[in-house]
Parts: C-alpha cells; structure tokens; sequence
C-alpha cells in the first residue's frame, strides 16, 4: 500500500503520494464534492474518496470510478496534477 501525505504549495493543498518509490502531486480535494483525499485509502496507484468513494488514479490526477449518487455535480473532472522533482533528499512541487 502506498502513503499520501497533503502539503502546501503557495497558496495550495497538495497531495503528495508515493507509490512503490514514485511520487506524485495532485490536488488533495475531490472533485465530486471537496472531500479531503489525505484521509482516503491508497491501492495500488488508486486513491478512493473517503466521502463518497470517488476513485482517482494519482500518476495522473484521472477519475477510473465515480461516486455512486453525485451530488452537486453530474461531471467528475479529473484532479489537477502539478509537477515535482526530488531534490537533495526533499520534494519540490511547481504551481503552475
């Protein structure tokens, strides 16, 4: 099981996850109704929703399950992803 762990970048929540020593930076809110991703459950490279169970795919911020009942929007868009590198041992994330 992977880990996520939600920074902040600028002005941004970013959730920061590591799957099998591959990290990667995405919004840390759900797209169906702003639940917090840092406290849902990570398999694999699919992170669920602890609101609603809402499935992203973290390598690329994409919608693979929507909720059951949507509730304020019809449309799941996919997660914003922002780029990172790993640098002398810490992660840098660019806003763009």
């Amino acid at each position: 099981m992977g880990k996520t762990k939600k920074v902040t970048a600028g002005d941004i929540e970013v959730l920061v996850a590591n799957v099998d020593g591959n990290f990667y930076a995405l919004d840390s809110l759900c797209t169906h109704y702003g639940g917090d991703l840092s406290e849902g459950k990570l398999e694999g490279n699919i992170l669920t929703c602890p609101i609603h169970g809402a499935k992203f795919d973290v390598t690329n911020g994409n919608v693979v399950s929507p909720p059951t009942e949507p509730l304020d929007r019809p449309e799941i868009e996919n997660l914003p992803t922002y780029p990172l590198k790993i640098e002398n041992h810490g992660i840098f994330i660019k806003i763009l």
